[in-house]
């Protein structure tokens, strides 16, 4: 017996796919301008109606914004629900005027065990990539950085080996987001975190572990790992926000 045939995509919708998947490969950065929809008639061969649709599914999923006579673009991350902010080691210290130095410690890619799904949310299996590293900041090391990403939803990280790029900036240039969670916990150094961050076993330890993700692609989940007493929080907040009673 034979399989039927799979149906093939209506238009607008393979041509959603196709600019969808520019877009959430990092090949069109947030803010990337959309080629004009005259551009995709041409394109792809098509009504402006089917090419008007297709935009529009793109815009209602929040994965770019329209703006009439400017065109359209590649949607920002909102990062209006969070908390914290999504933090740039390396381009923090030397902002600071302090000197800063990657350490790649191990780099991976492997299919995900089962500890990894439940840290990414992804289905056992998924091609991940496992990276380990320390920021050393001002001579000393600063954190203690336990990464992973979802190959699926960033391809080109394959092919980056890390070595001199921290991988959160990478992340933060080149693959958009669009939410993001912090947990934040006081842990007690292990024998392992002790001889990466060189403190004394015990030593009490802040770790900040996030997850982002594009609408509902897990991209990254990280622990990092800061000395306690290296590190602290600060959040400025007003009133304004608080219920009345």
């Amino acid at each position: 017996m034979t399989a039927p045939a799979p149906k093939e995509l209506p238009r607008y919708a393979a041509i959603r796919r196709d600019l969808e998947s520019a877009i959430l490969s990092g090949r069109w950065p947030p803010g990337h301008k959309i080629p004009s929809e005259h551009a995709l008639v041409a394109r792809y061969g098509c009504a402006r109606m089917t090419v008007n649709k297709a935009l529009s599914a793109l815009a209602a999923s929040g994965l770019i914004v329209r703006h009439r006579r400017a065109g359209s673009f590649v949607a920002t991350p909102s990062t209006e629900e969070s908390i914290l902010e999504i933090h740039d080691i390396a381009g923090e210290a030397q902002g600071a005027g302090k000197p800063y130095r990657f350490e790649l410690r191990a780099r991976a890619v492997r299919k995900a065990t089962a500890t990894d799904a439940a840290r990414l949310q992804v289905k056992a299996g998924t091609a991940v990539l496992a990276l380990s590293s320390i920021h050393h900041v001002a001579g000393a090391p600063y954190a203690a950085e336990d990464r992973l990403v979802n190959l699926a939803g960033v391809p080109d990280a394959r092919a980056m080996d890390f070595s001199d790029t921290p991988p959160g900036s990478w992340l933060l240039e080149k693959m958009p987001w669009s939410r993001a969670r912090h947990r934040i916990s006081a842990i007690n150094a292990d024998a392992a975190i002790a001889r990466s961050l060189k403190i004394a076993r015990g030593t009490a330890c802040l770790m900040v572990e996030r997850e982002t993700w594009l609408q509902d692609l897990p991209i990254t989940q990280v622990r990092l790992i800061y000395p306690g007493e290296r590190h602290h929080l600060l959040a400025y907040f007003s009133p304004a926000g608080r219920s009345r009673r």
